[in-house]
């Protein structure tokens, strides 16, 4: 490829060295630069280095890459638990977690419930779905703070955690939404941190790709951060074996290995 093109800025010609183009200036259509037969051919091929003008997108990616104005909302919570208090932390999640599930009262699914094998020890992943967006989880959380049972639960909670943190997703518009599926299974949560400004050109890449992966279901969801660490996003698979699993993992991404936690109710345990 040339080391340079010629371009027409403010109607006049410049020289700009070919490659990465700086982010938000936009190209321009050349023409006009064969002056004799015997330049066709490189006319022909002056013409094919450049390109359109393209507006540049002024929505929020958030808007581009979600499936509607009211997608689900979701809440990804990772809990770092004490070793000696994993057993009690998981009967006191499958005690209360599948009831709030259960209830219609509040609006909101339980997706799943595991936790780590392999990557953070210790730990507890939950994924909970809000139909209705933010003002289904603004409606549960004034809700859960009127739950007695659910305020003990999070008091002796609190007395086994050696941290937390959460984040609020919202879903790619390509990406199948999850669904209770038999089980129960291993699953891989693999999450990206992207560079400001790359989420749509991301989205567009796995809108191509994942079709590669979902004709044998290992494809269970696709998120991108709203609230919390920005420019995150994270896929959830269930690999077809252990070896897909480990075999495919690298070093540019954070990659878990989850296995259903003890909520007998919880989709975590059929997804």
């Amino acid at each position: 490829m040339a080391t340079g093109v010629l371009q027409r800025v403010r109607g006049g010609l410049a020289l700009a060295k070919s490659g990465a183009h700086p982010a938000g200036q936009p190209l321009v259509w050349g023409r006009g630069f064969a002056t004799s037969s015997s330049r066709n051919r490189e006319d022909s091929w002056f013409k094919s280095l450049f390109v359109r003008k393209v507006d540049p997108r002024k929505d929020a990616h958030a808007n581009l890459l979600t499936k509607n104005e009211e997608s689900n909302l979701y809440k990804i919570q990772f809990h770092n638990v004490k070793p000696e208090c994993l057993d009690a932390y998981n009967k006191l999640c499958e005690d209360v977690l599948p009831s709030i599930h259960a209830d219609k009262y509040y609006p909101c699914e339980l997706v799943g419930t595991w936790n780590t094998w392999y990557g953070e020890q210790d730990q507890a992943v939950h994924l909970w779905r809000y139909r209705g967006g933010y003002p289904a989880l603004t409606e549960v959380m004034n809700k859960l703070r009127q739950n007695k049972e659910f305020t003990a639960y999070r008091k002796e909670r609190g007395k086994m955690l050696l941290s937390r943190r959460n984040q609020l997703l919202l879903e790619f518009s390509f990406w199948n939404e999850p669904v209770p599926r038999e089980g129960p299974n291993i699953y891989e949560l693999r999450s990206y941190q992207l560079r400001p400004g790359t989420m749509i050109e991301w989205g567009n890449y796995w809108a191509r790709a994942i079709g590669l992966r979902q004709h044998n279901r290992e494809a269970v969801g696709g998120f991108f951060s709203q609230i919390g660490n920005l420019y995150m996003v994270h896929h959830l698979w269930v690999p077809l074996s252990s070896t897909a699993c480990f075999g495919s993992c690298h070093l540019d991404h954070i990659c878990i290995v989850l296995v259903p936690s003890g909520c007998s109710l919880s989709l975590g345990r059929q997804l």
